[in-house]
C-alpha cells in the first residue's frame, strides 16, 4: 500500500486544454451562455481532471466509511455506538435510508469498516479495519499518528482500486455515531473558530445536549492541543478513523483522476483536511449540498466550492452526494445532445461586454 505522501506526490495539475474544450462544447449548444451554471462548471472541471472533454458518468460508486468514536461516552449523541454497525449492515443489505436513493440514481453503495467498535464483519461490508473504534478525545488523542495514516492510506487505496476498476465518479460518505462531534473539533481547529460557531445538534440534540457537546469539544482541543498547521495531527488527536479514511479517499481520487463528490458536514471536514495537505487535491472535489449543520456554508467557503443543493439536508450516509447525480445526469443529457446553434439554424450567442 502506498504511503499517503506518495499518493500526494502523484497529484498533478488539471488539464486546462480539456477544460477549455468542455467549455467550448457548452458554448456551442443552443442556449444562453453559461445558463446551466454550476453544472457546466462541474462537467468542465471533470473534463480537466480526466483530461478528456467527453465526460461520461456511467459507473457511480458511493463509499460509506464506517467507524466508531470513543467520545460517545461523554453523552454527545442521542444513541449508542451500536447503531453504527446496524446502519452499516443495513447499507450492505440495501435497507438503509440512502439505498433507495442510490438505486434510483444507479449508484453502487459500499459500506467500508475502517474502525467500528468490536465489529465481527458482515457480508457486503468491506473490511479495511485499522482499529476497534477510537479513544475519547475529551481525555486524550483519538488515536496515534500511525493509525491515522493507516486509515488515510486505506481510503486512498480504495479510491485507487475504484479508479482502476472503471469508476467514473466516487461519492464520499460516512456512518459513525459521534462523528459530528469529531468533525466539529477538526473544523474548529483547522479554521480557528470557536466550537460554538461550528457545532450543531447532529442527530437532534436538545439544548442541554448541544451545550454539553460544545463543552466536550472545547475540552478535547484544550487537552490535545492539535497543531492547526498539521492536518494529520488534528485528525489523530481530535478526529476519527472515518474522517481520516475519507481524507485519504479524496487524495486518492485526485491522484488517480476520478471526481469525488463531497456529501455533508463530516465529508466536507475530511475534504478540508485533504485540501490542507495538498491544495491541488481540490481539482477532484465536487460539492453536492450545503449541510444544515452550522458550519455547512463555512466549509463550502473554506473549500472554495459552491454547492448546487440547499435543502437543509443532514441525513449522512452519502445521501446528499447521491442527490447530486440526477442533476448531473440532466446536465450531461444537454451536454451530449448535439443541439448546437448551427444545427438548429440559430446565430450563436457571443459574450457581451
Amino acid at each position: 500500500m502506498e504511503s499517503i505522501y506518495d499518493v500526494i506526490r502523484r497529484i498533478t495539475p488539471p488539464d486546462e486544454a480539456a477544460r477549455a474544450a468542455s467549455k467550448a462544447r457548452w458554448d456551442s449548444l443552443a442556449k444562453p451562455l453559461g445558463s446551466l451554471g454550476l453544472f457546466e462548471d462541474m462537467i468542465a472541471k471533470t473534463a480537466a481532471l480526466r483530461g478528456n472533454a467527453d465526460v461520461r458518468l456511467r459507473d457511480r460508486r458511493l463509499l460509506v466509511f464506517c467507524a466508531d468514536n470513543g467520545v460517545v461516552a461523554q453523552g454527545v449523541t442521542q444513541c449508542g455506538s451500536e447503531v453504527t454497525a446496524k446502519v452499516a449492515q443495513a447499507l450492505a443489505e440495501g435497507r438503509s435510508s440512502v439505498s433507495p436513493m442510490a438505486a434510483l440514481a444507479d449508484c453502487r453503495v459500499t459500506p467500508v469498516d475502517v474502525g467500528m467498535l468490536d465489529f465481527p464483519g458482515h457480508p457486503g461490508v468491506l473490511s479495511r479495519r485499522v482499529r476497534s473504534g477510537t479513544a475519547d478525545i475529551s481525555l486524550g488523542p483519538a488515536m496515534d499518528r500511525e493509525k491515522c495514516l493507516a486509515a488515510m492510506e486505506a481510503g486512498a487505496a480504495l479510491a485507487k482500486h475504484c479508479a482502476g476498476d472503471g469508476a467514473d465518479i466516487l461519492l464520499i460518505g460516512e456512518m459513525g455515531i459521534g462523528n459530528t462531534t469529531t468533525a466539529a473539533a477538526v473544523v474548529s481547529v483547522l479554521l480557528g473558530l470557536d466550537p460554538a460557531v461550528v457545532t450543531g445538534r447532529g442527530a437532534g440534540l436538545s439544548d442541554e445536549g448541544l451545550s454539553r457537546k460544545r463543552a466536550v469539544i472545547e475540552q478535547a482541543i484544550a487537552v490535545n492541543r492539535p497543531d492547526p498547521d498539521n492536518p494529520v495531527d488534528v485528525l489523530a488527536k481530535v478526529g476519527g478513523l472515518d474522517l481520516a479514511a475519507m481524507c485519504g479517499a479524496y487524495l486518492g481520487a485526485a491522484a488517480y483522476c476520478v471526481p469525488a463528490v463531497i456529501d455533508g458536514f463530516i465529508s466536507a471536514a475530511a475534504a478540508l483536511c485533504a485540501l490542507r495537505m495538498c491544495p491541488a487535491a481540490g481539482k477532484a472535489m465536487l460539492a453536492s449540498h450545503v449541510s444544515a449543520e452550522p458550519a455547512g456554508q463555512i466549509l463550502m467557503d473554506a473549500l472554495g466550492l459552491e454547492a448546487p443543493i440547499c435543502a437543509r439536508l443532514c441525513l449522512g450516509e452519502g445521501s446528499g452526494a447521491v442527490a447530486l447525480l440526477p442533476l448531473l445526469d440532466m446536465a450531461l443529457a444537454v451536454y451530449h445532445s448535439g443541439q448546437s446553434f448551427k444545427r438548429l439554424g440559430i446565430e450563436a450567442y457571443t459574450p457581451q461586454n
